[in-house]
């Protein structure tokens, strides 16, 4: 029978005194540390679902008034998509705080109660506590902003922003009467002084970047995540 006691003991002091050394206050310090940032982690996930859910009730009330009739305008689901952006924006910031919580979670989960539940050989402690101790004393986001947006993007906002081109899309080939030519659907795109040609093209650069921005930082994450060694693992 495996003696728990003798067996995490060993790990706090190993041979040659690469261990966390830390005494049962400690330990039940350091436990009430990560419970701390775990309801943390939660609350901004919790805010982070609620401009997902903001932009998804905006974007249904456009198409609701858009496709409410066969003369109803278009242009209620061009003007949300500059809402979907403002949400897409303040989410892109709250993830870089809700970033900060769950990489510190993730940074005691993997160095302190992982190695705690290894039967056979334990992995060596590091300086793991340093790396903590330090984003404590000197708080940072670990991810650019352009990053966090990178990410939102692909996890909600290609969906949304791909939904709502093609409800756009769908309303200028179906009404008010079914199309006949790539002319006449260029045509229709026209907005008050902005001819179809401009709305169009517009349409093609924005929808291509953030196609882009998506594409760009899922390389950078891809690079960086390559090894989760060091302190690069809590970004």
């Amino acid at each position: 029978m495996v003696n728990v006691r003798e067996d995490w003991e060993h790990w706090q002091s190993p041979p040659g005194g690469t261990g966390n050394e830390f005494d049962s206050a400690e330990i039940g310090a350091l436990a009430h540390l990560y419970r701390g940032e775990v309801y943390r982690s939660t609350i901004w996930r919790t805010r982070l679902d609620n401009t997902t859910n903001w932009s998804v009730v905006t974007l249904g009330i456009a198409l609701s008034v858009t496709y409410a009739s066969p003369n109803a305008s278009p242009l209620p689901l061009l003007l949300v998509g500059i809402l979907i952006c403002m949400f897409l924006i303040l989410e892109s910031r709250r993830y870089r705080f809700f970033n900060v919580w769950r990489a510190r979670c993730r940074w005691i989960e993997t160095n302190f109660y992982a190695p705690m539940l290894f039967r056979s050989t334990r992995p060596e402690p590091g300086e793991w506590q340093d790396v903590l101790a330090s984003d404590y004393l000197t708080p940072e986001y670990h991810i650019g902003f352009w990053r966090a947006m990178g990410r939102r993007l692909r996890r909600n906002y290609m969906w949304i922003f791909s939904f709502q081109a093609v409800s756009y899309c769908g309303k200028i080939i179906i009404h008010p009467t079914p199309l006949n030519t790539f002319g006449e659907f260029v045509d229709r795109m026209a907005v008050g002084p902005f001819n179809g040609t401009l709305i169009f093209l517009f349409g093609v650069v924005f929808h291509g970047s953030w196609v882009t921005l998506a594409l760009w930082t899922h390389i950078l994450d891809t690079r960086k995540h390559k090894t989760r060694d060091g302190v690069g693992g809590m970004g």
